[in-house]
């Protein structure tokens, strides 16, 4: 007896997909539910599972070949050396993989969040979260700056004004002398002294941290390959998106100090009771879907010459994968709590690199989160995709000296951990003042911090 696998419906709107690649040959056993082939939709890539158990009899689709739902893929039989004939595809059994049931959302989210120059971590390797960005441990608000903290031979906590005046004049790096002070501080002797020591006396920089070593050479270099059904899909939707809307950036410049310092105090406790290390993207998305309640604007979808206002945020976050971006969802996410958001990223971001995910789980996205500072990005321009009318990038979070004023008004100048965060958004929709009202709210709910109550611990 033999058994006809079929193509599954992947998706309430999937109606077509294309093999990539075989996991079985002809000749092969293959058990119940082991994967069986690749297949790539406009969606998502997935496995498609055996429903059998049994020996590959035939195969009749093959890679880069594109079939309807439905279609016939591979024949498996017995193995028993019986009657190997197909079945009738009639008497097919209920496609394999489960449709989840439509998700309540008006819309489809777009696959692709935005053409963002890197995946997620400032390392070579992605990160499993959607990009977690990892700050430094951050100075307190009103300290002077301090030497590089990469030279080990310097603790200069504090270097006065005066000394810093001498380095300067005497043309002496305080990053690579040792301060005899208290605690090591340099102190204006030491740069005198550094000043008429031998050359040999100023610790040099290592050749490990001076010399460039470049990287590997791809071995695409001078090749030629077939786009793939996804990346042809992003394709074909960036442009039409550019096309078809008016978008413009707006730029905001949000200090992350206290954020950084909430990090620090709980990662413990959040690591023991949620099993994952907190980090910037949970405050992120919590403020921008909080935000999205209050301006409904940059929720909404432009249906002919009506606008939709969605019920729910619904954060879809973009995710680098090897076969390109793509965006789950995060539903009701103004509803949940940073524990919540986190556990939710660090799954969906897994199961998406591990093409894992259900294709509805990639559907009914409003709004769009992109890590752009994931490999150390300021900031870019991300692409809004239809029918979404804004997606908001998010720098990389660096300590840089900034103007601070204390309770009495009186400015001085610290060393703080900021970010920028870029909102592109639709024209015909979102005005430029809307844009500017949404990223305020945002910048005031991140710069106060106040998440005590809704971190879930």
């Amino acid at each position: 007896m033999s058994e006809s696998v079929v193509l599954p419906a992947l998706g309430e709107s999937v109606t077509e997909g294309t093999v990539t690649r075989w996991l079985k040959k002809v000749g092969d056993t293959v058990a119940v539910d082991e994967p069986l082939v690749e297949v790539s939709t406009d969606k998502v890539d997935t496995e498609i599972p055996s429903p059998v158990a049994g020996v590959i009899e035939q195969i009749l689709v093959q890679e880069d070949e594109t079939v309807q739902v439905g279609a016939v893929l591979v024949i498996i039989g017995s193995g028993a050396g019986g009657d190997s004939a197909p079945a009738p595809v009639a008497e097919v059994a209920a496609p394999v993989v489960e449709v989840p049931a439509p998700v309540a959302a008006p819309i489809s989210s777009p696959v692709f969040a935005a053409p963002v120059a890197a995946p997620i971590v400032p390392a070579p390797v992605a990160a499993p979260v959607a990009a977690p960005v990892v700050a430094a441990p951050v100075v307190p608000a009103y300290q002077a700056p301090v030497a590089a903290a990469s030279v080990e031979t310097s603790d200069a906590g504090y270097v006065t004004p005066l000394v810093r005046k001498l380095a300067s004049e005497v043309g002496i790096d305080l990053s690579q002398i040792s301060g005899t002070g208290v605690g090591g501080r340099i102190r204006k002797d030491d740069v005198l002294a550094a000043q008429h020591a031998p050359a040999a006396a100023v610790s040099a920089p290592t050749s490990a941290t001076s010399t460039f070593v470049p990287g590997a050479a791809s071995p695409l270099r001078g090749t030629t390959e077939p786009m793939s059904r996804l990346r042809k899909v992003l394709a074909e939707r960036a442009v039409a998106s550019m096309i078809s809307t008016a978008q413009l950036t707006t730029v905001v410049e949000v200090d992350m100090t206290k954020i950084a310092l909430l990090r620090a105090r709980v990662q413990p406790q959040f690591v023991a009771k949620s099993g994952g290390k907190l980090n910037f993207m949970p405050f992120f998305a919590l403020a921008a879907a909080e935000a999205l309640r209050v301006h409904p604007k940059l929720n909404a979808t432009i249906d002919g010459e009506n606008i939709v206002y969605h019920g729910t945020e619904n954060i879809a976050f973009a995710v680098d994968t090897e076969k390109g971006l793509l965006t789950p969802v995060i539903r009701d996410a103004a509803g949940l709590n940073i524990m919540q958001i986190a556990q939710q990223i660090a799954d969906l971001a897994a199961r998406t690199r591990a093409s894992q995910l259900k294709p509805d789980e990639l559907g009914g996205g409003t709004f769009t989160l992109t890590n752009t500072g994931s490999r150390g990005a300021l900031f870019d321009t991300p692409v809004v995709f239809l029918p979404q009318v804004a997606i908001l990038g998010t720098g990389v979070v660096s300590k840089r000296a900034v103007v601070v004023a204390d309770a009495d008004g009186l400015e001085s100048i610290a060393i703080r951990s900021m970010v920028y965060l870029a909102l592109s958004y639709d024209h015909r929709l979102v005005d430029g003042a809307d844009a500017s009202r949404f990223l305020v709210d945002i910048k005031a709910r991140l710069e106060q911090a106040d998440f005590a109550g809704v971190l879930g611990l």
